[in-house]
Formats: C-alpha cells, sequence, structure tokens
C-alpha cells in the first residue's frame, strides 16, 4: 500500500466525507489515492476560501471540517482562513503539501518551514516523516481539532513520503467516543451556593454555550432560577429570542440597553465566555462582581475578570450537576427570581427591534433588511455574517431561536469569511436555508468561488449591503475623531451582471418593497443567488448618538 493511500483510508476512517482544497504537484499523490475514496473533493478557487468553507462545515456539524493546499504560496492561503477557525474554535484539519523530503534543508524551489509558520495559529501542527506514522498523526489530528475547546490542526505530507510503498500497512485507529471531563462536585457546590445568595445575577453566555447539549441545560438552568441570559455575538441562540429569560446580545459598544443588565448585576455566570469575543473591561469596569466562570478550560487572567468560582469541564455536564443540585437542595426555592416581573428591559429591547420595521426609506436602513431577513427565514435556517458595519448590525438585531444559526466571525474578526462558509454550511446542510450578509468589500475579497458554488449549484443567497466604502472603518474613525475620516471610498461593479457571468442569479434592488420578494425569488433558484442592496449607513452614527444618550432602566 501506498502511504497516499493509507492516508485516505485513515480519513474515511475519521468519517470525512469532503474535502475542500486547491491541490498542486506536490501532493498530486494524494490527489490520486483520493480518487478511489468515497469521500468527495471540492475543488475551489482559492485557499483562504477553502478554509473558510472548511471552517463553516466544522463549526455547524461538530466535526473537523477538512482543507488542502500545496506547498509555498498555497498554504500562505490558507493561513488567515485558519486563523480564523482556531480563534472562533472552529475544528478543522487542514492538510498541506511539501517538498520532498531530501531537500528541506536547502534553499529550493518554493520551499518554506510551513508547520513553523502555522503553529501559533493552531492546536497543534506537524509533518509527516514516516509513513508508518500516518495512523497515529491523522487520528492525532482529528482528536484535538473536536475537542473542547475545537480549533486547527495541520498535517504536512512531503511529496517523497507520499510515494512509499509500505511492505506491511500498520492498522488504522479507528475514533472511540469518550467521556469529557466531568465538573468537580466541590466547584458545582460553591457555584449553587454564590448563585443562591446573589441579589441581581446575570448570565452570559459565549461561544461555548451554542452546542446543543449545553444549550439544553443552559435553557433549563434559566427556567428553573429565573435568571436573565445575555449572549455574545458568538453565542446567539443558546437561549431562544422567544424565551423570556433572553436579554438578547451584548457587544456592539460599552453603551446600549442590554448592558445595563450586566452593568447592574452583582453575579455574572460565564457559560462558554471566550475573552475574545466581548472584553471584560467593556462590562466590568468596577471589577467589583463575583463571576462564575464555567467552561472547558481555566479563566484567562485579566485584570478586569477576576473568577470567584471556576468549574472547569464539560460544559453541558456542569450544567447538568447545577441543575441537579438545585432540585435535590433547593427545590422549595424555585424559581429564585419571577421572570415575569422582570420583562421591562426585554420588552425595551424588543420594542427597540421593531422601531424601524415598516421602514420604506431607501437605501434601506440596515434595521430593516435585517428584520425582513428574519421574517424569511425559519427557526433553523442559518445566518453567516461577514465583517464590517453590517456586523454590529447582525449581532444587535437578528436574534435566533435555536444555537448555531448564526455565525459570525468574531475571535478573529476575519473580512471575507462569510461567503465561503455559506458554502461550507450548504454542504453541511443542504437542505437548509443558508442567507450570507457580506459588504460590499468583504464579498469582493472571496468572490472568485462563485464559480465553485455554481459548479456544486448550490442555493446559497449572499446579500451584499452597498454602500461604495470601508464603512465599519469610517464608522469607527468617526468616533473616534470628532466625525473625521480618511479616504475609505471605492468604486463596486454591476453585482447583477457579476452573478450573471459567472451562471448565477443576480438582482441589485431599486426600492425597499423589492426586498422581500427578490429573497424569495433567490431561495427558489438552482444555484446560489446575490442581492445587491444600497444600504443606509448614515444609521451607523445615529445609532451612536442614540446609545450614547440612554437612560438605562431595568
Amino acid at each position: 500500500m501506498k502511504a497516499s493511500d493509507l492516508f485516505v483510508r485513515c480519513l474515511e476512517a475519521e468519517g470525512v466525507e469532503k474535502i475542500f482544497g486547491v491541490p498542486g504537484e506536490e501532493n498530486a499523490d494524494f490527489m490520486i489515492s483520493l480518487m478511489d475514496s468515497s469521500i468527495e473533493f471540492v475543488l475551489c478557487r482559492h485557499e483562504q476560501a477553502a478554509a473558510f468553507m472548511a471552517d463553516g462545515y466544522g463549526r455547524l456539524t461538530g466535526k473537523a471540517g477538512v482543507c488542502l493546499s500545496t506547498l509555498g504560496p498555497g498554504v500562505t492561503n490558507l493561513v488567515t482562513g485558519l486563523a480564523d477557525a482556531n480563534m472562533d474554535r472552529a475544528p478543522t484539519v487542514a492538510i498541506i503539501g511539501q517538498a520532498s523530503t531530501g531537500r528541506l534543508h536547502k534553499e529550493s524551489h518554493q520551499n518554506m518551514d510551513s508547520i513553523g509558520m502555522l503553529r501559533p495559529i493552531s492546536k497543534w501542527a506537524h509533518s509527516i516523516y514516516k509513513p508508518e506514522t500516518i495512523p497515529e498523526m491523522v487520528r492525532k489530528a482529528f482528536k484535538i481539532a473536536e475537542q473542547e475547546k475545537p480549533g486547527v490542526t495541520i498535517l504536512e505530507l512531503p511529496e517523497d513520503i507520499a510515494k512509499k510503498e509500505l511492505t506491511s500497512a500498520p492498522s488504522i485507529i479507528e475514533p472511540r467516543k469518550t467521556r469529557r471531563a466531568a465538573a468537580d462536585h466541590k466547584a458545582v457546590k460553591a457555584a449553587v451556593e454564590a448563585i443562591i445568595t446573589a441579589k441581581k445575577p446575570i448570565i452570559l453566555s459565549g461561544n461555548g454555550a451554542v452546542r446543543k447539549r449545553a444549550s439544553n441545560q443552559l435553557r433549563l438552568l434559566a427556567e428553573k432560577t429565573g435568571i436573565r441570559v445575555v449572549n455574545t455575538f458568538m453565542g446567539k441562540g443558546a437561549v431562544s429570542r422567544s424565551d423570556p429569560h433572553c436579554l438578547y446580545t451584548i457587544g456592539l459598544q460599552g453603551q446600549d440597553h442590554v448592558n445595563a443588565a450586566l452593568y447592574n448585576a452583582d453575579l455574572v455566570i460565564a457559560i462558554g465566555y471566550d475573552l475574545v469575543e466581548y472584553a471584560p473591561k467593556l462590562w466590568n469596569k468596577q471589577t467589583k462582581k463575583t463571576i462564575i466562570h464555567i467552561d472547558f478550560w481555566p479563566a484567562e487572567i485579566d485584570e478586569d475578570y477576576i473568577v470567584d468560582v471556576e468549574v472547569v469541564s464539560d460544559v453541558a455536564d456542569a450544567l447538568w450537576q447545577i441543575n441537579q443540585l438545585f432540585d435535590d437542595k433547593y427545590k422549595d426555592k424555585l424559581p429564585l427570581f419571577d421572570i415575569n416581573n422582570k420583562q421591562k428591559l426585554r420588552e425595551t429591547i424588543s420594542n427597540d427591534f421593531a422601531m424601524e420595521k415598516d421602514d420604506k426609506s431607501f437605501p434601506m436602513k440596515p434595521q430593516k433588511v435585517l428584520w425582513d431577513i428574519r421574517e424569511i427565514l425559519g427557526p433553523s435556517d442559518i445566518l453567516l455574517s461577514d465583517v464590517g458595519a453590517h456586523k454590529m448590525w447582525v449581532a444587535r438585531y437578528y436574534q435566533c431561536d435555536e444555537p448555531n444559526t448564526c455565525l459570525i466571525s468574531n475571535g478573529f474578526c476575519t473580512m471575507g469569511f462569510a461567503f465561503p462558509a455559506s458554502m461550507g454550511a450548504k454542504f453541511a446542510f443542504p437542505d437548509t436555508r443558508v442567507i450570507a450578509v457580506c459588504g460590499d468589500a468583504g464579498f469582493l475579497m472571496n468572490v472568485q468561488d462563485i464559480e465553485t458554488a455554481v459548479r456544486h449549484k448550490l442555493n446559497i443567497v449572499t446579500v451584499i449591503l452597498m454602500d461604495g466604502e470601508y464603512g465599519l472603518i469610517k464608522w469607527k474613525q468617526q468616533n473616534q475623531f470628532d466625525g473625521k475620516h480618511s479616504d475609505l471610498e471605492f468604486n463596486n461593479p454591476d453585482f447583477a451582471m457579476l452573478a450573471e457571468s459567472f451562471g448565477a442569479w443576480g438582482k441589485v434592488i431599486s426600492s425597499a418593497d423589492e426586498f422581500k420578494p427578490a429573497l424569495e425569488e433567490a431561495f427558489k433558484q438552482n444555484g446560489p443567488a446575490l442581492i445587491g442592496v444600497p444600504i443606509d449607513y448614515a444609521e451607523n452614527i445615529k445609532l451612536t448618538k442614540r446609545l450614547g444618550e440612554l437612560q438605562f432602566t431595568i
């Protein structure tokens, strides 16, 4: 058996169904071996897009998305997508080509230390030097990528190693289910006691709480205790938007309605919370709150995130134990708080969301765009947001019924993410409606892979919010420099004609009334669809001013 054949057999054993990538000369043996496999190779038009596809696929399935590149420029093109997947906790395995080992010690064509470059942006990265180690290394790569917290692993396969014949192939190591670490019972007891004695507790739900098992237990905890839940950008849907305990999303800026709940709290129960999502200094400036940290990893050291109780374990198990202890010891006291008496803030936020739902102005207001999208999409449909001014509006205004139905790149915060990641989402869930919301700048960063979506007949709908400038940068500069900003304007193609040139469906709307019908038509296509929407980002500064003048009421 050839080494590349063995590699492919190991991938099959891991349950890999798709690999996204751009091959090269140095991984030709692997590609030929893949032809006799059940694994589908999705040929992409750029390695960054391939990494984002694997990223989206991994986030939604919980199984490692797999991407592939050749050596040198192929690897460097993967870097941004891999860094995004790693910081945003998406299980991803990258397979990269490399020159023959006989020339790695010297200056040679396209030779570079790829593994050295990738180690800082991955959980584990290694080159294969002996074909006999392939089963161990493949198993290790997938185990590390998928274990909490998930992230990126890299396997480098030099071309001469891929070609080697094995006289006796080593046994393939099949993945086995194992139990995650359970929560320490003393830590669980301390958490419950802190909750019992709190007067104004709040739950802060992060990226680690959107796994289905964790979400179920979080919803039960909120119901048992009557404690309200605030989610980060990446924690959307952990508690349903219709749940009376849900206070929606924090993170737009330091002054917003939802911030009142955190400012006023004496106890914050941080569940699956990563500091990369929303810095503690923005919600805990006084550092006087009691903090319970429940996560797979110990809390990061931060002067504004001093943890009093730390439960380091499987999040779902920790929450299950906490719920059980409440039932066993405090059932007669539950719920601790009457949620019906704590609806004023939620009603204020809900009314804020609906302020522009009937607005007919054009260019469209971002609030209205997102209201219409929410009405079109069902509870299980998936929205992916790119990075730009629109991301802030998606984060604030687009709320979810179920976990993992809104994906936002907010750890690494990467422009160009949403469109290719939406393809990964559609490959993972072909019967689910998938929509990507992009700015005109971010969309054009990976526009080439429209062809990939057309070739595979993927009905993903991309809404391109058109302002002809780097809107988020302008917004930030204006806030910081008394309304002044640098030159950030650019020109755009005709997006309808662009879509048509690739063989996709496209439309640029000319009134607000055209938007919802365009969405419905787009979802009827037998392939990708683009909708260009002129957007009124004068709303950015208006929102900043309005929130800056808020008088908080709990």
